[in-house]
């Protein structure tokens, strides 16, 4: 999840980009010490979620909530203060914040909150996701996105140059049409708004190409040859296949015979760690099922080279 932070503290700025970053809970997009700089930064970075402090010489944190809101933002407000009156907070609440950190501040607290909050977005994504792929199936929608607003897409072939059909009226290649099929299948399961999913189609892509099989290669590898970062790009593909595997368990949880479910959750993932994530999402255990990124890139290749219904 990108994060902007909004604080006149430049070191509480600073500790909240290392607790962030160091422990995982998100990607720090931006900051800004001054309200009428993260005004024109905002809409610009578009982040996720929003962490800003109330108290800020010259316009409180509940207002620029309100003008941020009124400028078109969607992000998630989770307002970071040392303030205790009920008044201040209740207005802050008012203003649109999500959520609340007293300072000062600790790990636990940040760390269960933006959980909390990247939850949720991902879970109104998922539903925005499936209503449009519902939704363009049957020929149906305004062709805007639930959650943002934006154009829908269609089709994963609409949205990407390597699965068009190629000018002249030719036919796509067995390349692009696998490409193709990767894209849909990430749609599918509801991870293709994630910033790991275009790494996943890279890999995915670059293996298919060189007729390399993924038992045989190791992830980081693979990534050092497509990025200078292979840390940060396997890390980014490791969370949006947790988010995959969570969709699927809050789609079996609501309905066992799913299609996409029945589907992807025994190829893509061992079924007893999509049964340990829908036992924690149900809250009947204190942690939910672990990922193979080795294995979900294996699988999604094998599923990509079948004709998609």
């Amino acid at each position: 999840m990108g994060i902007y932070i909004i604080e006149d503290d430049e070191t509480m700025i600073e500790i909240l980009e290392d607790l962030i970053e160091d422990h995982e809970m998100g990607e720090v997009v931006g900051s800004s010490t001054d309200p009428s700089e993260a005004l024109l930064q905002v809409p610009a970075l578009r982040p996720d979620i929003i962490m800003i402090d109330f108290l800020m010489p010259g316009k409180d944190g509940a207002q620029l909530v309100r003008e941020l809101k009124e400028a078109g933002c969607t992000s998630k407000f989770i307002m970071v203060s040392q303030v205790s009156s009920k008044d201040m907070i209740g207005k802050a609440y008012d203003a649109g914040i999500e959520f609340f950190i007293s300072k000062p501040i600790n790990l636990i607290e940040v760390k269960s909150i933006l959980n909390t909050v990247t939850q949720q977005i991902k879970n109104e994504r998922t539903v925005a996701q499936l209503r449009n792929l519902f939704m363009s199936e049957i020929g149906l929608g305004d062709g805007k996105d639930a959650v943002s607003g934006a154009p829908a897409v269609r089709s994963t072939a609409e949205k990407t140059p390597a699965a068009a059909v190629r000018q002249g009226g030719t036919e796509e290649s067995a390349e692009d049409e696998f490409t193709r099929n990767v894209e849909q299948i990430l749609v599918r399961i509801g991870m293709a708004g994630e910033k790991g999913s275009a790494d996943i189609v890279r890999v995915c892509t670059y293996l298919n190409k060189k007729g390399i099989s993924m038992r045989r290669e190791n992830v980081r590898n693979i990534c050092s040859k497509l990025s200078d970062a292979p840390k940060s790009m396997e890390q980014r593909m490791r969370r949006a296949v947790q988010t995959a595997l969570t969709n699927l368990a809050h789609l079996g949880i609501e309905d066992f015979m799913n299609d996409t479910f029945t589907e992807y959750s025994s190829t893509l993932f061992l079924f007893e760690e999509v049964r340990a994530e829908m036992d924690y999402v149900r809250g009947k255990r204190p942690y939910g099922g672990k990922v193979s990124l080795k294995k979900f890139i294996e699988s999604l290749m094998i599923q990509a080279e079948r004709p998609i219904n």
